[in-house]
């Protein structure tokens, strides 16, 4: 397809190269605070925040949304328990936009809240009156809403609701002399790469071109991930449900 440049494009996205991938497999949805609740049982790991704290992951009312306060690390961890990996970035990538350039998952055209959750900064709810509680009260929703703006191969929220890791260190300039087959990112670095952008970012941050990178130990309620994994030689990418 023709290359297409926005107007809100950053120096990292830069240069535009087509890439090749071998087949994978990747979540239709962003790992929830269930299933990981099932890994953190299951290991013995630290639960990051307790299930019993007021706007802790783990309170019954979010059951089905994405699981945040997730460092990469921890992401890493539950996608290995799973028998899965992180997606690198150029899987993310393509993913999320098919082969037809688009901006965002569902096109070119930003269509605001009817498609994603993002810039939800505005104080309502619990947090009208306490705006310190937006930490405790994210904005984000269930992994299966907004079936309007999945992704060419059906991956739901690819833009906004919980940014998500990816198995990249983060460089700025690697795609301007990394391999255009299977391209996994800089051998070390001092962050690691996330995409997507989250409920509280703005629409510059939601185009699935957009780069960023960030010490792995952080941990955000704006973060969370979805796993990968490898498929035998001649098999096609097709969307998996998370464990």
């Amino acid at each position: 397809s023709d290359r297409k440049v926005d107007k809100n494009s950053y120096l990292a996205e830069f240069p535009q190269r087509k890439i090749y991938l071998d087949a994978y497999e990747i979540d239709k949805h962003e790992v929830t605070t269930v299933q990981f609740l099932k890994f953190v049982l299951a290991s013995n790991r630290d639960p990051l925040i307790d299930w019993q704290y007021d706007g802790g992951n783990f309170q019954d009312t979010m059951v089905s949304h994405p699981v945040m306060h997730v460092s990469w690390f921890d992401a890493e961890a539950y996608c290995k328990w799973a028998g899965k990996r992180l997606p690198t970035e150029a899987e993310w990538e393509k993913a999320a936009r098919g082969e037809d350039g688009r901006i965002y998952p569902w096109g070119n055209q930003m269509a605001g809240l009817s498609r994603a959750n993002f810039g939800r900064t505005g104080l309502s709810g619990p947090v009208r009156d306490r705006p310190e509680r937006l930490l405790l009260y994210p904005p984000i929703i269930s992994v299966d809403k907004y079936d309007n703006a999945a992704s060419p191969y059906g991956l739901f929220q690819m833009a906004g609701n919980v940014a998500e890791w990816v198995a990249d260190w983060y460089d700025p300039k690697y795609y301007t002399t990394g391999p255009v087959k299977n391209p996994k990112g800089p051998e070390t670095g001092s962050q690691r790469s996330f995409r997507g952008g989250g409920w509280i970012d703005s629409t510059p941050s939601v185009r699935v071109a957009q780069r960023n990178g960030t010490d792995p130990n952080t941990k955000m309620n704006w973060m969370g991930f979805r796993c990968a994994r490898d498929v035998n030689e001649g098999a096609s990418a097709q969307p998996t449900e998370a464990k």
